[in-house]
């Protein structure tokens, strides 16, 4: 499908146009919450703010990590630097990403979706599954052996470690300086000002959330976008990716800064975030999504991901 079939030049132009004042407002608010939980453990540690912090860090977590995402695509802010910039040291590296490792990977999804040769499928293609099983993932995201994993494959990629010629597993901190000088400065700087504040160890509950709600909530959001589609092997993206209608506490956890309007960044990526909503509202006025898997909700979707025990013995 082609969106241009039903868009005019001029319409496609004003839903393109890139607005440095939208995208500032969307970090203001992403760091804003960051503070705002922190704050609230600051001021009130107990079992019941530290839970809610660690909630409200991994949305956004997730937060960040997607507006990494739109400066990759330089849809976010109005030029190529400030996007590269702004998305490299304030969204990619507080939560250890390479924006430039992430596009690689993401735009070959893109150009390869619903097809075999996308690197993302083992993600989502054997869904649904046991309810057993997605419970097991989840709990591995909860105790952070996701994370775990996400490093061990990241370090190895990056040979941060490597078997040496006596077949000997090495750690190279040349190689981890040189290629993650930018997650860790950023992460060293957040310490650094809350220890300045007298608060060093709240930088425990970043981490704490880094490896286990900031990987649950990204787990369900990915499996949102592409796994029990309604044709997963289609190369019309109304077939291969699901759009998801948040609620306002999804907003905050699973659906940080749009991220749900999934569909609508298939069908055009160079849509501002700050415009799915509006595009996703002139596709269905006219018709395009009327095919579409929009889910109402993330629990709507989980219900999706687990197969009915009835299905499964037949």
């Amino acid at each position: 499908m082609n969106v241009t079939d039903f868009f005019s030049r001029e319409e496609l132009q004003e839903l393109c146009q890139r607005s440095n004042p939208h995208a500032w407002f969307a970090f203001v608010v992403s760091w804003g919450i960051i503070v705002f939980a922190l704050g609230l453990v600051a001021f009130w540690p107990n079992p019941v703010t530290v839970l809610i912090a660690m909630l409200l860090l991994g949305g956004r977590q997730l937060g960040l990590a997607v507006l990494m995402h739109e400066c990759g695509h330089g849809s976010l802010f109005e030029t190529r630097a400030l996007n590269q910039f702004v998305g490299k040291w304030l969204a990619a590296a507080p939560v250890f990403y390479r924006i430039d490792d992430y596009m690689d990977n993401h735009l070959k999804h893109h150009a390869k979706i619903g097809s075999r040769e996308d690197p993302d499928l083992s993600r989502y293609e054997r869904y649904p599954v046991p309810a057993r099983s997605l419970k097991r993932k989840v709990i591995r995201d909860l105790t952070g052996r996701t994370t775990w994993n996400y490093f061990r494959v990241v370090f190895n990629a990056n040979k941060i470690v490597y078997v040496d010629e006596s077949n000997k597993r090495r750690f190279s901190i040349k190689n981890l300086l040189e290629r993650f000088h930018a997650p860790i400065i950023a992460n060293l700087l957040m310490l650094v000002v809350l220890t300045a504040l007298g608060l060093p160890w709240l930088y425990l509950l970043w981490i704490a959330s880094y490896f286990s709600s900031y990987m649950v909530f990204s787990r369900i959001r990915n499996l949102a976008e592409h796994a029990v589609v309604p044709e997963l092997f289609s190369d019309d993206p109304v077939m291969n990716t699901r759009t998801t209608i948040p609620s306002w506490w999804e907003r905050l956890t699973f659906a940080p800064n749009s991220v749900c309007y999934h569909l609508e960044h298939h069908l055009m990526p160079s849509v501002p975030k700050y415009r799915l909503a509006h595009f996703h509202q002139e596709l269905k006025a006219r018709g395009v999504l009327d095919r579409a898997d929009i889910a109402n909700g993330y629990m709507e979707v989980v219900r999706k991901l687990i197969v009915e025990p009835e299905a499964q013995a037949a």
